[in-house]
């Protein structure tokens, strides 16, 4: 679960990390009094859509004002303009594809005096289990040109949890930043804050960037970026209420509510699978016949008749898919529930696109018959290489 900037910025602010004051505005006739309140002389006034890249993108509306959707303005009046010009608007960036996000809130902060420019980000080590600290002295906009171009110039370190986060760990990012005097306790101290956040508050994901030494010598967190592990923020209802479904994939939303494990992806080849492991392997597949996934959608081991049904009307909502490849292999999921689910969903939502269906596994004979007997047009294989060579060559016509 992802939250937006100012989000961010307001529980940094609760642990007694330094950021700049910024109010955050829904709606336009608010913009001026939402500036008014800060003190300038320079207000940033930010798009908050949860995608990088703001800095950099562009609004596909032509009376958006000037690109980017993250502007300095040097009045209230400006301040209000600018977010005048965001809200409502498509802003479109490297992480939202071409599609774009809708600007529904606009942040306006107080500016600061910028030093240098720092990257910071603590991340889950799937590796090894731990927290990583990650952090370059070429922090902003090209981060990613960084850790291309001159991955040197990124030190990334493991934190052993049973120690936990120790003062040496924060002047080791202190001395990569080449930070000096009291500077480099404030880095002691605000590594330990947010190590201390990341692990009370169930992150999978924080970026600082930039974090910037600004030019009276203090550390500042210009920008923030969360990332919530979604297993466990029912133990967080104060994070819980931060969600901005308006930001998710109508498709993964509606997912969510029945227990299917959803992912919208950009290909044509729909696909329903039991198992991540098996949905992982059957994405592979598509794509080694020549073309790519819409989706990745585990049903996982319990699903029911209406669970394969409710599947089944996502998979069909996505105006991209041409062709539906379903692959079970039974277990504890049994193959007539799947068969049963498939057929009814087809009779409710009609079948438009090429289906492909293979059952292996618990009730296979009884799944096969179920579909065999029904009235839909099914295209039936025999193994996983049957389907995915079938499914693509019906798409591809």
């Amino acid at each position: 679960m992802n939250i937006h900037e100012y989000q961010a910025k307001s529980l940094l602010r609760s642990y007694g990390a330094p950021v700049s004051d910024g109010r955050v505005v829904l709606r336009a006739e608010e913009a001026k009094t939402a500036a008014g309140e800060l003190d300038g002389p320079v207000w940033v006034v930010k798009a908050q859509i949860h995608a990088g890249g703001r800095g950099k993108g562009t609004f596909k509306e032509p009376e958006a004002g000037s690109a980017g959707g993250v502007r300095i303005a040097k009045s209230v009046s400006e301040a209000a303009e600018e977010a005048k010009h965001m809200l409502g608007r498509t802003l479109v960036t490297k992480q939202t594809g071409p599609a774009g996000k809708q600007v529904n809130r606009v942040y306006i902060e107080d500016g600061a005096g910028i030093d240098k420019e720092f990257y910071l980000a603590l991340l889950v080590d799937r590796g090894t289990s731990r927290i990583s600290f990650v952090c370059s002295t070429e922090g902003g906009m090209d981060i990613e040109e960084v850790a291309e171009s001159t991955p040197e110039k990124i030190l990334s370190f493991s934190v052993d949890p049973a120690t936990g986060y120790q003062a040496f760990h924060g002047r080791r990012i202190a001395f990569m930043l080449e930070l000096t005097g009291g500077a480099v306790k404030q880095c002691v101290k605000l590594m330990g804050t947010l190590y201390k956040m990341f692990l009370e508050k169930d992150m999978e994901m924080l970026e600082i960037n930039p974090l910037i030494l600004t030019t009276g010598g203090d550390l500042k967190c210009l920008d923030a970026k969360m990332g919530f592990d979604s297993n466990a923020v029912y133990r967080h209802a104060d994070i819980a209420e931060l969600r901005d479904v308006t930001e998710e994939d109508p498709k993964e939303l509606e997912a969510s509510k029945y227990d299917l494990n959803y992912i919208a992806l950009d290909g044509e080849i729909g696909c329903m699978v039991n198992g991540a492991g098996l949905a992982m392997a059957t994405m592979d597949i598509i794509k080694l016949y020549g073309s790519e996934p819409a989706n990745f959608l585990d049903v996982g081991g319990g699903a029911t008749k209406d669970k394969v049904t409710e599947a089944f009307k996502i998979i069909t909502s996505d105006p991209q898919v041409k062709g539906i490849l379903v692959n079970i292999f039974g277990g504890i999921m049994r193959c007539d529930v799947i068969a049963e689910g498939v057929v009814a969903a087809v009779k409710e939502v009609g079948l438009k696109v090429p289906l492909v269906v293979r059952l292996e596994g618990t009730n296979v004979e009884k799944g096969k018959d179920i579909i065999n007997n029904s009235d839909v047009d099914v295209i039936a294989a025999d193994n996983l290489k049957d389907g995915a060579e079938k499914i693509v060559k019906a798409v591809k016509g």
